[in-house]
């Protein structure tokens, strides 16, 4: 097993992506400063935001001050950005990362992924997941993921990002992307924890040389109640607490370890990077504190056996996130219905 240090990368041809990540999916402008700061300081070389969280503009104002600061140059960090689904038409490609690069006060980002394959309507840039009068999301059905692609490598030929991804797409979506592409996908990111370890799609990824970053790798525990603040909870939605997995418990006290450092451990052995979010300074610290231990070949053989395939899916096997579930009649909704 290759050693895993705070440095430790995976690499996608020139990409070469920190295995350590912090994730910004629901940290308020007022918290990212706070987080970013301690994440840094911390030993965190990689930040990952996306248009939709509405956060870019407060990334960009702390990390502006952290390069003035000296803590850490433009360089040394890893930053990713995503399109939006509203932005999943190829004319449109250039507008929203000249935006998220105004927002984010930066030249260029390290990798920019196409968020969703699906796409919805664009109905202006404050309306990022437009809906009707009666209250059904407009998907926009014209959404061509090939002709999107080479929207995409244009940015990189731009000199707008290093690098090039995607983002909830499944195998054969990637596969679309890999036999068409002049610059091919550095890097999946996808939803990923214990109970969804996505085996077959990582290892098709690995065999073609497409690098994966787990997102929700401790499964989002903040996800409930952000969907009770929205209102989005319904009968079907499944929640999973890996965290509170027994064996998880079990092989963490054996190690003196949290069960959110095991599990963040345990998927950076399986050979995938890891965006963990908090705005917490000292979980942000402890959360990176992973790099002193390795797990035992039975503790990692257990680990694995606690996959569930689709039905470890947050909110069930017919989706993931309950947003998602909006864009099952899309012509490209990733996930099985």
């Amino acid at each position: 097993m290759v050693k895993l240090t705070p440095n430790s990368v995976i690499t996608s041809g020139k990409m070469k992506m920190p295995i350590f990540g912090l994730g910004t999916w629901q940290s308020t402008p007022e918290e990212i400063d706070i987080a970013l700061n301690a994440a840094i300081d911390a030993g965190y070389r990689h930040i990952d935001t996306a248009f939709v969280y509405a956060n870019e503009a407060a990334i960009g104002n702390s990390l502006k001050k952290i390069f003035e600061s000296g803590k850490v140059t433009r360089e040394e960090l890893f930053i990713v950005t995503k399109l939006p689904l509203n932005g999943n038409r190829p004319e449109l490609v250039e507008t929203f990362i000249t935006k998220s690069l105004e927002s984010l006060q930066l030249d260029y980002v390290d990798l920019y992924l196409i968020h969703f394959p699906a796409g919805v309507q664009y109905k202006g840039m404050d309306q990022p997941i437009p809906f009707d009068e009666n209250k059904k999301l407009l998907l926009d059905h014209s959404t061509d993921l090939l002709e999107l692609w080479k929207a995409m490598e244009a940015q990189v030929k731009a000199g707008r990002t290093k690098s090039i991804g995607l983002s909830n797409f499944n195998q054969s979506q990637i596969k679309r992307i890999l036999d068409n592409c002049c610059i091919c996908p550095a890097n999946l990111q996808v939803e990923m924890h214990i109970y969804l370890q996505q085996k077959e799609l990582v290892s098709f990824c690995k065999q073609n040389d497409v690098t994966v970053c787990a997102y929700s790798p401790l499964g989002s525990p903040g996800f409930k109640p952000f969907l009770e603040k929205t209102g989005m909870v319904t009968d079907k939605t499944i929640f999973v607490y890996p965290m509170e997995d027994p064996v998880i418990v079990e092989i963490a006290k054996k190690y003196n370890k949290t069960p959110a450092q095991v599990l963040l451990r345990y998927l950076m052995e399986y050979g995938v990077a890891v965006i963990p979010k908090s705005t917490n300074p000292s979980r942000i610290k402890e959360n990176f504190d992973v790099f002193d231990f390795e797990l035992t070949t039975e503790d990692y053989e257990r680990i694995s056996a606690l996959d569930r395939g689709e039905e470890g899916r947050t909110s069930g096997g017919s989706g993931t996130f309950a947003f998602f579930n909006l864009l099952e009649s899309h012509h490209e909704y990733p996930f099985p219905k």
